[in-house]
């Protein structure tokens, strides 16, 4: 059995369980508030599915949107609250209306800050903040490589568009390691441009392995980036904070060619998941399937270590992507 790969007794639909288990927080705060406790499953209503996840992938939002009071209201969370929003499983109740989908097929989607569960009640008409969202699993993705493909694959779309690379641009991205970074890197190079990522020292291996070509991140970034790239940049994407697009504005790159997804810069414009253009995500999917793109899994841990997952995702030094198996 591969490494990502979830066996078929692991797969199988259960349609008569009567309790499940979830990660709920009874607080905000930091991993050490989040807890699996046993809940009623949830049940499917007209227009909706319940799905029963078999991994949910963690994204930096995450913890972020639990860790204190007034930012889970901004995100329009309350107590008690689940934790996590990419999920992959497979359909075992189909509500009426909900014809796009069938008991026993495989999905992949976002249902925030709610994923990490046995059970999760997706409306099909929804969208990863309201309702949540499901898209069919392509064959040849396994379930922990689909449960980290929503938020990071849709939001990798977004800053992409927002800059528009190809064939002739050199593009810049700040945090490439990082779980945006694995999409966006990969994405600009299907696109035909040439990539310089930032990252640690460390970082080098895995930058290259996605086709970056890695430069060190901190004091002296723009003469590094000089020294890679004597011709210029041509555009940038700063995916951690900001350090990227004062390097980006020193080496002539115009506003108009740089975005953000981790804070506000006057003049660039940031880009955001949520907007990414309709398919974005299937799209994502099917390179994924036809092995033109790769989500390097760095760490899977079981539902009961939840804490010590978010911990090394939290740590923001992992490459690739931290899942739960369910």
């Amino acid at each position: 059995m591969k490494e990502n790969q979830l066996s078929t007794e692991e797969q199988r639909v259960d349609i008569s369980a009567t309790t499940g288990r979830a990660v709920v927080l009874e607080s905000f705060g930091g991993p050490e508030v989040l807890d699996v406790t046993r809940i009623p499953p949830p049940q499917a209503r007209t227009g909706q599915i319940r799905v029963r996840v078999r991994a949910a992938g963690l994204n930096p939002m995450d913890w972020f949107m639990t860790s204190d009071a007034d930012t889970a209201a901004r995100f329009g969370l309350s107590l008690p609250c689940g934790f996590g929003t990419d999920y992959a499983g497979i359909v075992d109740q189909v509500g009426d209306g909900a014809t796009k989908f069938a008991v026993g097929d495989r999905v992949f989607g976002g249902a925030l800050s709610r994923a990490v569960a046995d059970y999760i009640v997706i409306d099909t008409a929804g969208t990863i903040a309201a309702g949540g969202a499901a898209h069919h699993t392509p064959d040849g993705v396994d379930d922990r490589t689909a449960a980290t493909l929503a938020i990071a694959g849709s939001t990798a779309a977004a800053a992409l568009a927002a800059v528009d690379p190809g064939p002739g641009d050199t593009l810049l991205i700040g945090g490439a390691g990082g779980g945006v970074g694995v999409f966006a890197v990969q994405l600009a190079r299907i696109a035909g441009a040439r990539v310089i990522g930032t990252g640690s020292p460390s970082s080098g291996d895995a930058l290259r392995s996605l086709g970056a070509e890695p430069v060190a991140y901190g004091d002296g970034l723009v003469e590094r980036v000089r020294t890679l790239a004597p011709t210029g940049v041509t555009a940038a994407i700063d995916l951690y904070g900001t350090e990227t697009v004062q390097a980006a504005r020193e080496l002539g790159v115009s506003d108009e060619r740089i975005t953000t997804i981790a804070a506000q810069v006057d003049g660039v414009i940031p880009a955001n998941g949520a907007n990414a253009a309709p398919g974005a995500i299937e799209q994502i999917a099917g390179l994924v399937a036809a092995g033109r793109l790769r989500v390097p899994i760095a760490a899977s841990f079981p539902m009961e270590q939840i804490r010590a997952a978010v911990e090394l995702q939290a740590s923001r030094h992992v490459h690739g992507k931290v899942v739960i198996d369910i």
